[in-house]
């Protein structure tokens, strides 16, 4: 008779994820990511575009799902492939008009389904263009410097050195809740563990591939493990008050596209300003 306990390395870790999956998912994402940046930076536009978009189908959906509201679905995708891919040519002034020619479009899509729910829909719809693909924009833009590659890679290591330590210690040191209300497993001794990771990932990453000053570094990646812990905690916020778990269920371990760009979104603006200012191109 077969035993009736589970295969250990099946089960979820101690933060309810598929460990196995969810590395092996990190890994082939990341190494795309990195050839598409050192072979022709450019191509991390492309990359950053159709995250986003995925991104935006998944958000609209788990909103319909959710809370029975209408996204302006096809607004979105449009206006925010245009914010993405307008960023390298126009930079900021680009990403701004297709932001606003988006916003029109959301609130003129929505007249076909009549007055009733007209301002809860055209909210949501201008939450999701300006949450995902005008986040994104910022990120995509990065790579317009001639050392642009080197600009996205320092942004991709802090948040990622930002998740990897906070979940680390976490895991193994976490007893007192940041915010239980809205991520119960979500600890100071995890923000500490992000903290320190990614200020180490900042310091190293801005000193050695942009040839920038260490503590440049340093207040760049602590500014950036503050953006990416609130936007962890804004993606928790959504799903429960949505009442779902996942914004889908693409990725192995992971859920949807859009609960791996949780951190990412908001820290993308962020780093931005912070590299333009900190270490000009």
């Amino acid at each position: 008779m077969p035993s009736s306990n589970p295969d250990p390395s099946s089960r979820p870790s101690r933060a309810g994820r598929d460990l196995r999956a969810a590395i092996g998912v990190g890994v082939v994402l990341g190494a795309a990511i990195i050839l598409s940046l050192l072979m022709v930076r450019h191509l991390f536009i492309g990359i950053a575009a159709a995250a986003a978009a995925v991104s935006t189908i998944e958000l609209a959906s788990a909103v319909k799902r959710g809370s029975e509201t209408r996204v302006a679905v096809l607004p979105a995708l449009v206006g925010g492939q245009a914010m993405i891919w307008l960023s390298w040519p126009f930079g900021l002034p680009g990403i701004l008009i297709a932001f606003a020619i988006t916003v029109l479009a959301c609130l003129a899509w929505r007249f076909r389904y009549g007055v009733e729910g007209y301002l809860q829909d055209v909210t949501a719809s201008v939450f999701t263009a300006a949450y995902v693909p005008l986040f994104t924009a910022f990120a995509a833009m990065l790579v317009r410097p001639e050392d642009g590659a080197f600009r996205v890679l320092c942004f991709l290591i802090c948040v990622v050195a930002s998740d990897t330590g906070g979940y680390a210690a976490g895991v193994l040191f976490g007893k007192h809740p940041m915010a239980p209300v809205i991520s119960p497993k979500k600890s100071w001794e995890g923000f500490g563990g992000s903290m320190l990771s990614g200020v180490l990932a900042g310091s190293l990453s801005v000193w050695l591939l942009l040839d920038g000053q260490w503590w440049h570094g340093a207040l760049f990646g602590a500014a950036l493990v503050c953006s990416a812990t609130v936007g962890d905690l804004m993606e928790s916020v959504i799903k429960r008050d949505l009442g779902i778990k996942d914004m889908g269920n693409l990725l192995p371990g992971h859920g949807g596209l859009m609960d791996r760009m949780d951190s990412l979104l908001p820290s993308a603006p962020l780093s931005w300003m912070m590299l333009f200012w900190l270490v000009p191109a």
